[in-house]
């Protein structure tokens, strides 16, 4: 990760110092190219100004016509007539007076057209340029001036240097910058790694440790606070395994105390070994129940649930009444059911049916003889509310916000006595929210338990349900 951001970098610093290094330089030489053709042409023009009026050109009156004329800036001028003999040069040493010349430029003026030319090479501007001499429109010779400038050159070559001395400082100090840059990203992206890496073997007590206000700060946060949900839940898992494996050890120790009893009992008579069986049946019943309800959360859990329709509660509540009015007159406890026609939820009727049913069996189970229980629904709004209310036993107001726990009990023997899992208002409490409602759990002054079930009443159109 460090080599590619360094890479990047420098990448990018490579085109910027190839741009910090030709365009100015590209630049200057065009200035000069436009200055040097300025000068060129003014002082071909001023040479030709002195030519005019001339109808021959030749060596004497051209020397004449020139005597006065100093025209700045130029190194060397040439005059020819129009077949290109030298009728007149400036060049002291190696002068081309008599002969004839033949350059490019020259042959471009002989012709009747003026021309310009500039290079930059060998340290030099070399600049030419040439116009022919015309009388009554008749081309009677030409002139060639030229310019020979390491002046500017030096002056291109010391921004060249400069240049490339700043993009080395620079450069060197980009790298300098992008290694510790990267190097401190990576930092950052490795302790990241690290605490996932953690996470993922296991130690969930492992956070990212950050400081900053970035992205990758941000990351880290979510990071953690994810790293605290899994734990919480791994917690959870745990607890719910342990829980299970306990309360799954309970029967079987109890079913296989009573079978090595009569086993190692030969003398046994057969109502103690009916009593035992019994026992044992119980114990095996129990044993069903604890599956049967580990089986309902592990499907809620899985988040697999069938699609819901609106249900009319009314004969839901019915069947459930049925079902544990035996159950009540054994224990003297009376069922009211107070159920106003209309009233329905958002859910499946096996899913109300285990609502209501758990519900009120509880209430059943931890009342006390000539006690109620009090099944009412009723519609609010876009809402149905179920209220199951009892006069029993009651749960002390610092364990109400404990009993949707699983394999939480308020008073455990009590509960086992009474054939509980621990595992009933857990299953009632995942399939309420599995299905967007809520429940909440309240004493009831004088003694007793209200439990108030919230659900959606009213289908939402354009939404799939839970």
């Amino acid at each position: 990760m460090q080599l590619k951001i360094s890479a990047s970098y420098l990448t990018m610093l490579l085109a910027v110092m190839v741009l910090m290094n030709t365009y100015p330089l590209l630049v200057s030489q065009d200035l000069v190219f436009q200055a040097k053709r300025s000068t060129l042409l003014s002082g071909a023009a001023a040479l030709n100004t002195a030519l005019s009026g001339l109808d021959e050109l030749t060596e004497e009156n051209v020397g004449q016509a020139l005597a006065g004329v100093d025209v700045a800036g130029i190194s060397r001028s040439i005059v020819t007539d129009a077949c290109g003999r030298v009728l007149y040069d400036t060049r002291e040493v190696g002068s081309a007076a008599g002969r004839y010349v033949f350059y490019n430029d020259l042959v471009e003026a002989l012709q009747g057209n003026s021309y310009m030319y500039s290079v930059y090479k060998e340290g030099a501007f070399h600049s030419s340029a040439a116009q022919p001499v015309l009388y009554r429109n008749q081309i009677i010779g030409g002139i060639y001036v030229y310019e020979y400038d390491t002046q500017q050159a030096s002056l291109l070559e010391n921004l060249s240097s400069t240049l490339l001395s700043i993009s080395i400082g620079i450069a060197a100090l980009v790298v300098m910058l992008s290694m510790i840059f990267s190097r401190q990203l990576t930092r950052r992206l490795a302790s990241l790694q690290n605490a996932i890496r953690g996470v993922r073997e296991g130690a969930y007590n492992r956070r990212a440790i950050l400081s900053g206000h970035d992205e990758f700060t941000q990351i880290a946060g979510e990071f953690n606070d994810l790293v605290d949900r899994l734990q919480e839940t791994e917690s959870a898992r745990r607890q719910f395994v342990s829980d299970a494996s306990h309360e799954l050890k309970t029967p079987l120790a109890a079913i296989r105390l009573l079978t090595d009893s009569i086993l190692q009992n030969e003398n046994m008579d057969n109502a103690t070994a009916r009593e035992f069986v019994s026992d044992i049946g119980q114990e095996a019943e129990r044993l069903s129940r604890i599956t049967e309800d580990l089986l309902r959360l592990t499907r809620l859990d899985s988040g697999v649930a069938e699609a819901a329709e609106r249900t009319e509660i009314a004969p839901v509540t019915g069947r459930v009444v049925r079902m544990l009015r035996p159950v009540a007159e054994e224990k003297g406890v009376e069922i009211l059911v107070v159920s106003i026609t209309g009233a329905a939820a958002v859910a499946t009727e096996g899913e109300l049916h285990q609502i209501i049913y758990n519900l009120a069996e509880n209430a059943i189970k931890y009342n006390r003889p000539g006690g109620y229980v009090r099944i009412k629904a009723e519609p609010k709004g876009e809402t149905a509310v179920i209220t199951v209310e009892d006069n029993g036993i009651g749960i002390p107001d610092g364990e109400l916000s404990n009993v949707f726990k699983r394999f939480y009990r308020v008073d455990k023997a009590r509960s086992r006595a009474a054939g509980g899992t621990g595992l009933g208002l857990s299953i009632v409490s995942d399939t309420v929210s599995r299905r967007g409602g809520a429940i909440q759990a309240e004493g009831v002054p004088g003694g007793g338990t209200r439990f108030i079930v919230t659900l959606p009443g009213v289908e939402r159109s354009g939404e799939e349900e839970p």
